[in-house]
């Protein structure tokens, strides 16, 4: 691989995840305080959806690889975070939570898996009826 596709594919992911870590950001002030579990709430969320989207974009027929990259990598990668899960599960232990703590790790790893196969599911169905 030469150096020019080199720093397009860097400039892809990039473009991707500055809105991706924006989003994060942004949802965590602004959801963690009316979501349960505050911070591991806001989390799962954008754990949720980022596993969905990422779902959607590697079902067959594979999508455009600068827009992977861009999107999946960048902005996926960005958005969810599997060291801030880990810091919320420990956060909520610290605090005696454990119980809280076993419920968003279980949620999450759940929702997760629900929401990668929906996506998946989903976008092989939109793209086979194009």
């Amino acid at each position: 691989m030469n150096l020019g596709t080199e720093i397009r594919q860097l400039l892809l992911v990039a473009l991707g995840a500055i809105p991706g870590a924006l989003l994060r950001w942004q949802a965590a002030v602004h959801l963690a305080p009316v979501l349960p579990f505050a911070t591991a709430g806001a989390d799962l969320l954008v754990n949720v959806i980022g596993a969905a989207l990422l779902g959607y974009l590697v079902a067959p027929p594979a999508i455009a690889s600068g827009l992977l990259l861009a999107l999946g990598i960048g902005f996926c990668g960005s958005l969810t975070t599997f060291s801030s899960w880990m810091l919320d599960m420990a956060l909520l232990q610290h605090q005696g939570q454990q119980l809280q703590a076993l419920l968003v790790l279980l949620l999450s790893l759940c929702l997760g898996l629900m929401a990668a196969a929906s996506g998946y599911s989903l976008s092989a169905r939109v793209r086979r009826q194009r």
